[in-house]
């Protein structure tokens, strides 16, 4: 059985440095930056323009300043939009 996760197709960063991600069976979750945002890695990320600047590269998302994080990350560490109880402040995706 190959389990092989979707791939996303589109990609939109928010102000409390959430990411919505749509992926390419449909499926609509939201994935917490927070918690990366600690690590070295990630640190150019806490400017939040240079957050909100996030595009689909491949298989994978990624921002000009370098960063990026493969799909099953995304897929397997995020939650469904249904299930996200927060507040998405510009929820035209």
């Amino acid at each position: 059985m190959n389990n092989i996760e979707p791939n996303p197709i589109k990609v939109k960063a928010f102000e409390n440095y959430l990411l919505y991600i749509k992926f390419e069976n449909g499926e609509q979750r939201i994935f917490d930056m927070n918690k990366n945002l600690q690590f070295k890695f990630y640190e150019k990320l806490r400017d939040k323009k240079k957050f909100r600047n996030v595009r689909i590269s491949g298989i994978n998302i990624e921002w000009k300043t370098g960063e990026d994080i493969a799909p099953e990350t995304l897929y397997y560490e995020s939650i469904p939009l249904e299930d996200f109880k927060g507040i998405l402040e510009e929820l035209n995706i």
